[in-house]
């Protein structure tokens, strides 16, 4: 197995958000591998760490000035064996190769646990969209779907929205999609509700965090109520997590964006919740404005040179990392445990290093990985796609029932794959190996191709 992941390495050089998923994920399966003879005769490690299809292409754009500008575009098709390939579009200047193939890969596993037959993929720009105007985007996602649109379609690859991307850029997209295909087709999940959206799907992902984390202290006969929880971001994911912490019962004190973060606490309520909403979604501000309004808060600037993150220092119960990769370091970690969280759920994709994971494995902290924990965004992505092939909405209940049945589900399927392995209450565990030996079985019930 070294000496596989060795050769990924020397493969591709420089892509450490890469190998840090594929390293935890072959960690995870040595049981598997060593009971089965099989997987290893038929290079099943070397197979499903290499992408089907890599699209690497240039996206001109004209802003409002006049200037032509060119950014870089990426689609990492993964894996497609158990359906089509189904992963967010990131806009985002920090977007590269290796991180696109990170998200990928770690996408294989998340929609092979959500029951839904849909394959693995991710994609996106380096183009930032803040500070654009509107025209500016619109300009911008219209080049960026010129190229995109040949490769992708409602049975081979159905992008989604992930950081940088909303309902806005998914609008423009799919606008593009449909003029360049001539056809109305759900080739593109989280669109609007007056033309294909679903109901529950901005609040998918963030919903989901907090199913999974209350299934998680169920099975240790606990529930949310009364819980204190630390939420990192200020995004899509990081308001519905709060969101529902709310409806159960817990108390959320915390918000962050790339300039520092805001403590409350008191608490914050419906109100409080609604003006980050509006202060994120419809004026694009910082989170600093947050004391502006409620002064009791306390605003500190995010300081890199620092080592780790003073968000991560309050007393709490729960911790929801919903900002970016590799934003809890072995620091952060060790300040969790001291103070007092028990439980973390993860909202974005990969926010715990390595070493930040192995201290919560250690100490016992129920630890639920991004890949099951923040899964509720791309199940009802899929849910999306079975509406729009039956051209028909499901109400809300009826979605946010499924999206809650499901992440019980993935709760379940981890709980039975770490206990199978002797693994209990290892949720990195859990999740990879079910989420691998489903893939991996497909994979060879339809040959080597």
């Amino acid at each position: 197995m070294e000496q596989i992941f060795s050769q990924i390495i020397q493969r591709d050089p420089g892509q450490k958000e890469f190998h840090q998923a594929v390293q935890e994920v072959m960690e995870s399966v040595r049981p598997v591998l060593e009971r089965n003879p099989e997987y290893r005769r038929q290079a099943v490690l070397e197979r499903i760490a290499e992408p089907e299809r890599v699209l690497m292409f240039r996206v001109p754009w004209m802003d409002d000035q006049g200037q032509v500008h060119v950014n870089r575009g990426f689609r990492v098709e993964m894996n497609s064996a158990i359906g089509p390939y189904k992963g967010g579009l990131r806009f985002h200047p920090s977007v590269n190769l290796s991180i696109i193939k990170f998200l990928a890969f770690e996408q294989v596993f998340k929609n092979s646990l959500t029951t839904l037959q849909m394959g693995g993929g991710k994609g996106g720009s380096d183009f930032n969209p803040k500070g654009r105007t509107d025209a500016e985007v619109m300009r911008f996602c219209q080049s960026f779907m010129a190229e995109l649109a040949r490769h992708i379609g409602p049975n081979t690859d159905v992008p989604a929205g992930d950081i940088g991307v909303g309902a806005r850029e998914i609008g423009y997209l799919f606008g593009m999609y449909k003029k360049l295909r001539n056809e109305f087709t759900g080739v593109l999940t989280g669109k609007s509700l007056d033309w294909g959206g679903s109901l529950i799907r901005p609040e998918a992902t963030g919903y989901g965090v907090v199913f999974f984390a209350a299934e998680m202290l169920a099975h240790v006969g606990q529930t949310l109520e009364g819980k204190t929880c630390l939420v990192s971001g200020s995004g899509n994911v990081a308001q519905y997590t709060a969101e529902k912490i709310l409806q159960l019962g817990g108390r959320v004190v915390t918000f962050s964006d790339s300039s520092g973060y805001v403590f409350d606490e008191d608490g914050v309520d419906r109100e409080k919740l609604e003006f980050v909403k509006q202060l994120k979604n419809i004026r694009r501000g910082r989170i600093h404005e947050y004391c502006d309004r409620y002064p009791q808060a306390i605003f500190t600037e995010a300081d890199p040179e620092l080592g780790y993150n003073q968000l991560w220092t309050h007393k709490a119960d729960c911790a929801m990392p919903c900002a970016t990769q590799n934003e809890i370091n072995e620091r952060d970690a060790g300040n969790l445990v001291r103070s007092g969280v028990s439980l973390i759920s993860e909202g974005a994709n990969m926010p715990s290093t390595p070493a930040a994971a192995e201290v919560f494995l250690q100490e016992g902290v129920l630890y639920g990985p991004g890949k099951a924990a923040n899964a509720g965004g791309v199940a009802v992505s899929g849910l999306e796609m079975a509406q729009n092939s039956m051209r028909l909405s499901w109400p809300r209940e009826e979605v946010e029932g499924r999206l809650k049945q499901i992440m019980k589900s993935i709760h379940t399927t981890c709980v039975d794959a770490a206990a199978e392995y002797g693994l209990d209450g290892n949720y990195v565990a859990g999740a990879n190996i079910a989420g691998f030996v489903k893939v991996v079985n497909a994979m060879l019930d339809q040959g080597l191709v």
